[in-house]
């Protein structure tokens, strides 16, 4: 069986590299134009280089774990999104379709408008705030079109590999006596490991059962707002040896309109993972897990 993934170099393509190898043969492409010598294209950009790339590798399986993820930068960018994150995943399910592959791909918390405090289920209606949110919505629809689908909506997500708002935190934390951290958007931190080891449980029981295609939502449990999350980072970190100048006592709690940021955010990011645990009989661990296991993968030696 041959495997394409899209994105391999982002926090989740570099998990899900490790995750889909004993499926089949895995091909994996970062988000780059055609390579001279191959041809193949990464570039969700480039519809005319993926539909060539397709035809020529005509996969069994394709899954997009590439995206254009710059929530502000979308508000003046508005286009290239688009074409990132919408255009190009219905690409890939036009050749899916064509080729009767099963397409994988990866959602966003920000289709909702963040409205409430009941975590979102797969049937609510997408509301997005932005140019961001309404590019992953149309996204979502695009793959839709395609039967053999698994849409695997989360919330953020950080990795032990690339930038996230942990790693930023014990930054801040090591140059500043206190931090303010915005307490009033909920959500679950998700890692990138936990969502590539769900979607190659999630494929392999599909493959069986294609009556499984379908939107999951896919985070961690429980929840927390990003001061909680920030405080939590310190604690795990203060625990663990690091030398920092702020400890989570001087993190501050701020609300959303004392950070005003380009793009609006979702004061409500949970999400509802009850349907994909069980049809696909798993369970979805506590954020809190996730976390502490890549403080423990970055913390440097004493």
């Amino acid at each position: 069986m041959k495997i394409l993934l899209l994105g391999r170099n982002g926090q989740l393509g570099w998990e899900l590299q490790r995750a889909l190898s004993p499926l089949g043969e895995l091909i994996a492409l970062g988000s780059s134009a055609s390579d001279p010598e191959s041809g193949l294209c990464g570039d969700l950009a480039d519809a005319d280089g993926l539909r060539r790339t397709l035809q020529q590798l005509r996969p069994q399986i394709i899954v997009n774990a590439a995206a254009y993820t710059a929530v502000d930068k979308a508000e003046s960018d508005a286009a290239h999104a688009h074409a990132v994150n919408a255009l190009g995943p219905a690409v890939l399910a036009q050749e899916a379709s064509r080729l009767g592959a099963w397409l994988v791909h990866y959602s966003s918390d920000y289709v909702f408008d963040g409205s409430g405090t009941r975590p979102w289920v797969e049937d609510d209606t997408p509301a997005p705030l932005g140019v961001y949110g309404a590019s992953k919505r149309d996204g979502d629809l695009a793959v839709a079109q395609h039967p053999l689908h698994l849409i695997l909506r989360t919330s953020w997500v950080f990795g032990a590999r690339g930038g996230n708002f942990a790693r930023t935190m014990l930054r801040l934390a090591k140059a500043n006596d206190s931090l303010r951290v915005i307490a009033d958007q909920f959500g679950a931190p998700t890692s990138a490991e936990l969502l590539a080891d769900v979607s190659a449980h999630a494929l392999r029981r599909a493959l069986l059962q294609p009556a499984l295609a379908g939107l999951y939502h896919c985070a961690a449990g429980g929840e927390t707002s990003w001061h909680g999350y920030a405080t939590y980072v310190l604690e795990r970190a203060h625990a663990l040896g690091w030398e920092l100048k702020a400890r989570a006592a001087q993190v501050q709690a701020i609300g959303t309109q004392d950070y005003p940021t380009p793009a609006r955010r979702p004061l409500n990011s949970r999400l509802d993972g009850t349907r994909l645990q069980q049809r696909f009989d798993l369970r979805l661990p506590p954020w809190q897990q996730g976390v502490a296991r890549m403080l423990e993968e970055i913390t440097p030696p004493r």
